[in-house]
């Protein structure tokens, strides 16, 4: 179970049950505005009390590990791998609570599911 996710909210993010609140399509998007899209999207959507979104990074081309191996100069699926390592960044990871992939009907696994954390109020001294 995530940390800070009780089981019922767990379970209801990894069958696909909690109300998407809003998506990202970062496919084919290059790397450095993807990075830059998510981090607003993330932010833009925590601040504004949103708790599950969707963020479409795309699969990468069929075999496209293998073709790493024999030419790395040929990287596909580079945002199925970068996201989930930009949502725990310093900046975005303060705001996630939990990523999931995601249920076939949402993109698969193309897709992720992420539950961003609930907004505390601070109260003026």
């Amino acid at each position: 179970m995530p940390n800070g996710v009780d089981k019922r909210t767990a379970q209801r993010l990894q069958r696909g049950r909690m109300p998407i609140e809003a998506r990202l399509d970062l496919h084919g998007r290059q790397q450095t505005a993807a990075h830059r899209e998510l981090t607003a999207f993330i932010s833009a959507s925590y601040a504004i009390g949103r708790r599950c979104v969707l963020i479409i990074t795309g699969k990468g081309m069929p075999g496209a590990d293998e073709a790493d191996e024999i030419m790395p100069d040929r990287r596909r699926g580079v945002l199925k791998r970068q996201v989930p390592l930009w949502l725990s960044e310093p900046g975005l990871g303060d705001k996630v609570l939990s990523v999931q992939p995601a249920r076939r009907q949402h993109g698969g696994d193309g897709a992720l599911y992420v539950l961003l954390r609930r907004r505390r109020e601070t109260k003026p001294t």
